[in-house]
């Protein structure tokens, strides 16, 4: 098996060796006199929601500069959201047919990665390459620099590319959407062993024998249980008390015993000290008492995302650069001239979210009434078998607010049966909403386990209701 150590760096070189074909020919030659230009709008970031912001504004009539040091279209379809969920179905696949045993007759299950490597690699990503992305930015009339923007001034933008420095004014607005990179926590020998974070474990053309998870959130056990379920031996290691320790305690105790029982050693409540690697193994000692060190062939760390806001240049216009995130108000301003979409806000790293608070900024900085930002029933999902989700606060959130809650919790787990009562299948999960006590009116609270239950959830919130078992 390869070693994708320092995989993020060579997808840097290569995206740009691959899209930076596609860049605007002018842009490019302006930049290697380190030249200025005058512009309406520049976009640092081209996520999903960097993409649509420039590509309507641009639509608009307004002189876009879209700038993007790795590949357009962000995280999502390279590293997450869409590799991920093919990694999701085909785990899932192969739990389903492993069930056909008593219910169906028999079947015999032979896991191979291949299949899963290839999709990714081929229909999911385009083996990495943003080429079709840029062409369709391009078509809308953006034009595509790849380098790294960082504020320099107010209204003003420097781009470093590889062929020079570009500074960028922008006469009507500046665009934050860089996203985020995955965090690698402080542990003393981590910077020294080979590990994969997310953009690794994505484009593996194996699964290993045995793999260590730092990180028991939503990333870290959706990748625990699909190499799981592919015959790998799996640990998660959790620093917090419980896995998906910012949602509901009950969905937590939910999912460990799910995942327990698949044979996946969930260890909550402890905290990585030291790592080394040596023998082909990675060796995870944990604190003193925390019990005996845990070692894997690989090790994933999956314990967070963060923006670097003094790489970014927020200082230059008024910002604080040490920051976890920019302050947007309810239109995504964050300064003079200045609108900020996507995970840099603090408000999850979600697509949709960005996505959502990409139409409030297009809609102010085109100067139109519009929508603005309500986080109340923000719905999120993590895509375990079952999925975990939630809509809007948790209940001891709401209770810190000062709130009192009143809680409706519904049983969605049991068995179905054959005629002679044999067990034909089990299934786990439970839905609970919170909302206002004494007042039937207002569900500002929803949080659901098993998906299915989401849009109803967040439909009950929105409409500012909640149903009692049984009523309507």
């Amino acid at each position: 098996m390869p070693d994708l150590q320092g995989r993020d760096q060579e997808a840097d070189q290569n995206s740009g060796q691959d899209a930076g074909q596609d860049v605007d020919q002018d842009v490019g030659q302006d930049a290697s006199r380190d030249a200025s230009q005058d512009v309406d709008v520049v976009v640092i970031g081209l996520g999903p929601g960097g993409e649509l912001v420039a590509g309507e504004l641009a639509e608009a009539g307004l002189d876009v500069v879209g700038v993007e040091a790795r590949l357009v279209g962000g995280e999502c379809p390279y590293y997450a959201c869409v590799p991920t969920k093919m990694i999701v179905r085909a785990a899932e696949s192969l739990a389903e047919a492993r069930r056909v045993r008593g219910l169906a007759g028999s079947a015999q299950v032979q896991p191979d990665w291949a299949p899963v490597a290839r999709r990714i690699r081929m229909e999911a990503t385009d083996d990495w390459n943003d080429r079709v992305a840029v062409e369709r930015l391009e078509g809308k009339g953006v034009r595509v620099v790849r380098g790294r923007g960082r504020l320099t001034a107010r209204g003003e933008v420097s781009v470093t590319t590889d062929r020079g420095e570009l500074r960028l004014r922008a006469r009507r607005a500046i665009v934050l959407n860089p996203g985020t990179q995955p965090s690698v926590p402080p542990i003393d020998g981590l910077a020294d062993v080979p590990f994969w974070t997310n953009r690794d474990a994505v484009a593996v053309t194996e699964v290993p024998a045995s793999l260590v998870v730092l990180g028991g959130g939503p990333v870290g056990l959706e990748f625990a249980q699909g190499f799981s379920r592919f015959g790998t031996k799996v640990t998660v290691i959790e620093a917090a008390p419980r896995l998906l320790s910012a949602g509901e305690p009950e969905a937590a105790q939910a999912i460990t015993e799910v995942l327990e029982s698949e044979g996946i050693r969930v260890l909550a409540g402890v905290k990585a000290q030291r790592v080394r690697h040596a023998n082909g193994e990675v060796t995870v000692e944990l604190d003193s008492g925390e019990g005996e060190p845990v070692s894997g062939e690989r090790l994933l760390v999956a314990a967070g995302r963060h923006t670097d806001l003094a790489a970014l240049g927020v200082g230059a216009v008024g910002l604080d650069e040490s920051a976890k995130n920019v302050e947007v108000d309810e239109r995504m301003r964050a300064a003079e001239g200045v609108w900020a979409i996507g995970d840099v806000t603090g408000r999850g790293a979600f697509t949709h979210v960005s996505m959502y608070q990409a139409r409030i900024a297009v809609a102010d900085v085109l100067g139109r009434d519009g929508e603005t930002a309500d986080y109340r029933a923000l719905p999120v999902v993590t895509f375990t078998d079952p999925e975990v989700g939630q809509v809007g606060l948790t209940e001891a959130a709401a209770r810190d607010r000062g709130r009192a809650v009143r809680t409706v919790e519904y049983d969605l787990g049991g068995a179905r049966y054959l005629r002679d009562g044999t067990v034909l299948e089990r299934y786990t999960g439970f839905a609970q909403l919170y909302g206002l006590a004494n007042d039937r009116r207002n569900v500002y609270v929803a949080d659901t386990y098993a998906n299915r239950v989401v849009m109803i959830a967040k439909a009950t919130t929105k409409a500012g209701r909640v149903h009692e078992p049984g009523n309507r």
